[in-house]
């Protein structure tokens, strides 16, 4: 059996990291076999979370692990598309992972009301004494990271006017369908469903979260996958 290395619930997500709840959405859509640890990420192989373990076959990163998938165990999360509309996919996939992530890493890390409502409670486990010191070299290393990628060289109001433009695109491509490329889910839609529901998680007041939910057929999106894939968490 396959094991996911997963953070757990949060903020009312079924996982903080969005490339956790991709993996974790992906298992679910291949149909194979696969329980979830909460305790791996000491021993995660790139220093951060999503992995898996399947028999022994370690893959760490959550692309990797789809591309696993598909390779081991012959899964084809886009059967049905044709060249272009796995290409279209794929670039939205990209778009939120290497765009609108980080707009929503800067919306919960450096905005200190944000940060106080979500990302502090990390640090519960820390030893009080050592606690501010721990959170302050964190945050220095989270906002190190933001100025490399770019975006953390913008103004919070810049930030969200280029996110907008990226979540509009994903709207414009959701249209009234209930996927992003027709009637069933594809791979791209692990990814884009837990973008959008990280956008839209109500513990955070963002600009990005009001951008998102100028659309009425986002939050149909955010909805329909969590019913479909965390049934649990809905009912809870």
């Amino acid at each position: 059996m396959i094991t996911l290395f997963t953070f757990g619930p949060a903020f009312g997500l079924p996982d903080p990291s969005p490339f956790v709840t991709k993996a974790w959405v992906l298992l679910q859509m291949s149909g194979l076999p696969f329980r979830n640890d909460t305790r791996g990420f000491r021993k995660a192989p790139k220093g951060k979370l999503p992995y898996i373990d399947d028999e022994g076959t370690i893959v760490a990163d959550s692309s990797f692990v789809r591309m696993h998938l598909e390779e081991r165990h012959g899964v084809d999360f886009d059967k049905g598309l044709a060249p272009a509309e796995r290409g279209i996919a794929w670039a939205f996939e990209k778009m939120c992972e290497d765009h609108l992530y980080w707009a929503l890493v800067h919306d919960r890390w450096m905005n200190d009301a944000n940060f106080d409502r979500g990302p502090r409670q990390f640090f519960a486990i820390a030893p009080a004494p050592l606690r501010p010191l721990v959170i302050a070299m964190v945050r220095r290393g989270v906002r190190r990271d933001l100025h490399g990628q770019g975006i953390g060289r913008h103004s919070r109001e810049e930030i969200a006017k280029l996110a907008a433009r990226g979540i509009d695109a994903i709207a414009a491509q959701l249209g009234d369908k209930p996927y992003l490329m027709g009637s069933a889910p594809c791979g791209a839609d692990a990814t884009i469903f837990a973008c959008v529901a990280g956008l839209l998680c109500p513990r955070f007041d963002s600009l990005l979260r009001a951008a998102a939910e100028r659309h009425a057929n986002l939050v149909a999106y955010r909805d329909r996958g969590m019913q479909h894939w965390f049934p649990a968490s809905v009912d809870a």
